[in-house]
């Protein structure tokens, strides 16, 4: 009877250790994210699972052309996936398809060259505020319908996709853009 309870006392032991571990990567680190609605295609569907990474904008702020979730600035319960664009003190533009940055166009890569956007007055960005697009820029509910986003809704940037498995890839910061 005592083998069995210390057994048993070190099994206990191990799931507690794996149940709080698992708790504190959740809530502090780093989780998963289903991304839900076609704003981000081609480059993310619905469907897609990523791991988002909660604790680098702890140390250093977003940068231009990462791909974050944050919170839905309308909506507080919802989560969204959209693309850094224009960073805090910043002028933002769409015209003629095209996106200026200080009247500066910026090269967007990651989308179809044959895109379509409607035109935006100019977003001025404070110290604290982010200017977010969806890549699917003509199905996309984002900074251009509620304006610059606070950091503070930003959950993290996206580190990982990891389903489905044909498509796995780590994302690091777009550069150039």
């Amino acid at each position: 009877m005592k083998q069995f309870l210390l057994s048993f006392l070190e099994i206990l032991e191990v799931v507690i250790v794996a149940v709080v571990s698992i708790y504190l990567v959740y809530s502090f680190i780093a989780q998963p994210f289903k991304v839900d609605g076609k704003s981000m295609e081609p480059n993310f569907s619905t469907g897609d699972y990523l791991i988002v990474d909660e604790i680098t904008y702890r140390f250093r702020e977003p940068v231009r052309g990462e791909v974050v979730v944050l919170r839905n600035p309308t909506n507080e319960t919802e989560f969204f996936i959209k693309r850094v664009i224009g960073l805090p003190g910043e002028q933002i533009l769409v015209s003629d398809n095209k996106v200026f940055v200080d009247g500066q166009r910026i090269d967007e890569i990651y989308i179809p060259e044959d895109i379509s956007m409607s035109d935006t007055p100019p977003f001025e960005l404070a110290e604290t505020e982010f200017f977010v697009m969806g890549d699917n820029r003509q199905s996309s509910f984002d900074s251009r319908n509620w304006g610059p986003l606070e950091k503070n809704k930003i959950v993290g940037v996206v580190r990982i996709r990891f389903w489905p498995f044909g498509d796995v890839e780590t994302y690091k910061p777009v550069e150039n853009v």
